[in-house]
This record gives structure tokens, C-alpha cells and sequence, in this order.
């Protein structure tokens, strides 16, 4: 053990160590163990992180490294957070309580809980809910700072992204994924024949309940007489990743549709095609302009609907959408082009305007809608189906290899910034 473990070590035994002396009892309650910056870290930090990671590595039935290695590693990521916590306090960065629930919510659903479920299991792991949740709120401050900082040193061209298309890699990933049920009844290859024609018949009753409208899964489960079905959900896999007697039959399926039974050495085989992603994607895109006006603290809820309501009336009086836009839509990015947004794609927009926008045809106005932005009427111009297959592939090569630049730029970012910083180690 070298120097620098002993004397962390020993900072991490002192902590909460009591003397006593003739006059009165003094308690150390805390000590120092490294300056960073404007900020430190204190022994009971680093005591209860090392206990943390000690119990997730023993959990996940890992080995765990040599103790002075692990208070050492264990020593650097704080440092590293906390420098990280600086940057984002002073470049104003905040996590408002509602984020943060939003983010404990998702953690609990992720784990198949509830949220008081979640603070049940905490609590009898002996960990506290508040630190916990103080802790998610560091990490997504952290992602904010890496975000914002690695981000912008990450320059990709069309062309690096068409030439990663071209390599196997590249069509691998873009190639159509399949989310696919399978049923299995086990049937040996020198079974009998009067036992295929059990098989079969118990097959062939399963197909006609699936094609009279009957849940795949529901139907294949509750048939267990005289065998039983085995396999389940196989989730998202690509065309290489099927087993070979799939391969020939999954692309002939529509989402929705089973495939006829197929027999192989293992048994029968029942196929059902829960849906498929990425092939070609063919939508229907709307052209369209609004005006939104926002309640603000001249102008209440209510009335920046009246005022909605009251341009929606001029507009169809015969008044130019574009120039009512112009004057009084609060949309900058969009008012001075008399609320032109052009051709939109399902999804891009927010679920309340793009209802209102699906329902309304074109030439028409829509009814007032509330959004989180404020109150809107759209003018629809145009619809048109777009085929998107080559946008999408793109869109999906262009994240594979900005992830992994991400990820280069990130750990160079981190040695940085670590070396600019003042450290103390105590």
C-alpha cells in the first residue's frame, strides 16, 4: 500500500473519531481528504461512495479490486464529479424538483416499481432516499456539463456519415429490425407418428384461434394439452441476427400477421410478427403556419384565448393569416415569416398542436389548441406523403458514430479538465 492510500486510509478511520481530555470531550466529526478547487472532499464522502460501490460489485456477484485500488479509483471520480459540479454551478446549470422527480420516477419504473416501492427497497438497503435523489440530481448535472462541453467538439460531415453507411458496419446497423413472438413445441426429430399427428392437430388448433382474432401469446399459453408451447418474446433482432429458419419467412410478414407453422429438429415452430422498423417509411407531412399568443403577466390564461379566438374570426373574415402572424404571433422563430413552419413530420412537433394540426384540412384554420408554449391557431396548406427511408438510415448512422465520437471527445475532455484543475490531495 502506498503513501498516498495509507494516508487516505487513515483519513477514513479518523473520521468520527472521539478524544477525550481532562476539560471536555472533542469530536472530529469530519476530515479533508482532497482540496479541489474551490471545493473538498470530505473522509465520510469518500467513506460511504467506497461502501456504495463495495456493495454494487458484491451484488452483481463481482470481484471486488485491492482495497487501495478501489479507494484510489474511488478518490478520482470524486474529483472528477467535482469538478464537474463547479463548472456547472458556475456556467448556472439547474435541476428544478421537477426534473428531478421526473428522473427518480423513471429509475423506479426501470426497476419495475412504484416510487414508494423504490424508497422501501432503499431503505432497506440501508440507503437514504434524499441522498439518493441528491445523487441523481449531481449526475444530471454532470450530463448537462458533459453535454454542453464535448458536444461542441464534435464536427461530422455528410460525408464521414455516407462512408460509414457503405462499411459492413454501417449496413448492419441500418439494416430493418424485426420485433418478433415465437412458440416452440418440443417434438422429437424420430418421434412417432402418432405423435406429429398430436402435434399437428394441436398446432393447427392454435393457428385457427390466432386467425379468428386471438392473441398470439394468450392463445399459444393456455395450449398445453397434449403439449406444451415454449419460447416467448424474441424483442427487436435484424434480419443476421434470426436463426436461419426465420430468415426466409420473417421478411414476408406484416406487422401484425403469423407466419405459417415450420418444422425443425427442435419441434414446431409458430411465428408471430409483432412489428418492424426501418424499412422504407413512407409519411405524411404537413405544411402549415400558426400564431401563438402567451398568458403572461399582463395577460391572463383566458385572455390570450379570447385573443386567439378573436385573429382566428379576423382570418376567416378574410383577413391575410400571414400579416395577422406578423403582427401578433409571440413564435420569433417563425412571426417574421408570417408564422411559416413548412413541412412537418409526425413527431416534430408538441402532441397538442399536432393533433389539432391532423384534424384540421387543408385551407382550413384550426380551432384554438393549448400547448405548454401557449395558445395557437394553425393554418394547414398542404399535405403530402414523404418517403423518409433514406433520412431515417441516415439519422441513425449519423448517431451510431457521433455516440462514438462522443464518447473519444469525452474521456480526452475529462483527462483535461483534470489536469487544469487544482488538486490537493491531504
Amino acid at each position: 500500500m502506498n503513501i498516498r492510500t495509507l494516508l487516505l486510509s487513515a483519513a477514513l478511520t479518523g473520521a468520527m473519531l472521539i478524544t477525550t481530555t481532562a476539560h471536555a470531550a472533542t469530536e472530529i466529526v469530519d476530515q479533508v481528504v482532497a482540496i479541489v478547487d474551490d471545493d473538498v472532499i470530505m473522509a465520510s464522502e469518500l467513506r460511504e461512495r467506497v461502501s456504495a460501490v463495495t456493495a454494487n460489485l458484491e451484488a452483481r456477484n463481482m470481484k471486488l479490486p485491492p482495497e487501495d485500488q478501489l479507494i484510489r479509483d474511488t478518490l478520482d471520480r470524486l474529483i472528477l464529479e467535482s469538478i464537474q459540479i463547479q463548472m456547472g454551478t458556475r456556467a448556472g446549470v439547474r435541476i428544478s424538483d421537477e426534473q428531478l422527480n421526473e428522473a427518480v420516477n423513471r429509475i423506479a419504473a426501470q426497476n419495475r416499481m412504484s416510487l414508494e416501492q423504490f424508497r422501501k427497497v432503499l431503505e432497506t438497503q440501508g440507503q437514504s432516499y434524499d441522498a439518493v435523489r441528491e445523487q441523481v440530481r449531481r449526475e444530471m448535472i454532470i450530463q448537462r456539463v458533459q453535454a454542453g462541453n464535448v458536444n461542441q467538439r464534435i464536427q461530422i460531415t455528410e460525408q464521414e456519415v455516407g462512408n460509414f453507411m457503405t462499411t459492413q458496419e454501417g449496413q448492419a446497423l441500418t439494416q430493418p429490425e424485426f420485433h418478433l413472438l415465437h412458440a416452440v413445441m418440443p417434438i422429437a426429430p424420430d418421434a412417432s407418428d402418432r405423435t406429429i399427428a398430436a402435434a399437428t392437430a394441436q398446432v393447427d388448433d392454435v393457428m385457427k384461434r390466432i386467425r379468428a382474432g386471438g392473441q398470439f401469446q394468450q392463445v399459444v399459453e393456455s395450449s398445453t394439452q397434449p403439449y406444451k408451447f415454449s419460447g416467448g418474446d424474441l424483442g427487436w433482432r435484424k434480419l443476421d441476427d434470426l436463426p436461419s429458419l426465420f430468415t426466409e419467412i420473417v421478411p414476408k410478414l406484416s406487422p401484425g400477421q403469423t407466419a405459417d407453422p415450420v418444422r425443425s429438429e427442435a419441434g414446431f415452430h409458430i411465428i408471430f410478427l409483432e412489428g418492424v422498423r426501418g424499412l422504407d417509411q413512407v409519411v405524411t407531412q404537413t405544411k402549415a403556419r400558426h400564431i401563438l399568443v402567451k398568458p403572461s403577466e399582463i395577460m391572463t390564461d383566458d385572455q390570450a384565448r379570447d385573443l386567439i379566438a378573436q385573429l382566428r374570426a379576423r382570418a376567416l373574415a378574410g383577413e391575410d393569416f400571414a400579416d395577422l402572424a406578423r403582427e401578433y404571433s409571440e413564435d420569433i422563430g417563425s412571426a417574421q415569416e408570417g408564422g411559416e413552419l413548412g413541412w412537418t413530420t409526425p413527431g416534430q412537433m408538441v402532441p397538442e398542436f399536432e393533433a389539432a394540426m391532423s384534424e384540421t384540412a387543408v385551407d382550413q384554420i384550426s380551432q384554438p389548441v393549448r400547448s405548454q408554449f401557449g395558445w395557437h391557431i394553425i393554418k394547414v396548406e398542404g399535405r403530402r406523403e414523404e418517403d423518409m427511408t433514406n433520412q431515417a438510415s441516415r439519422a441513425r448512422a449519423m448517431d451510431y458514430v457521433h455516440n462514438r465520437k462522443y464518447q473519444e471527445e469525452l474521456d480526452a475532455w475529462l483527462r483535461q479538465i483534470r489536469d487544469e484543475a487544482f488538486v490537493d490531495i491531504k
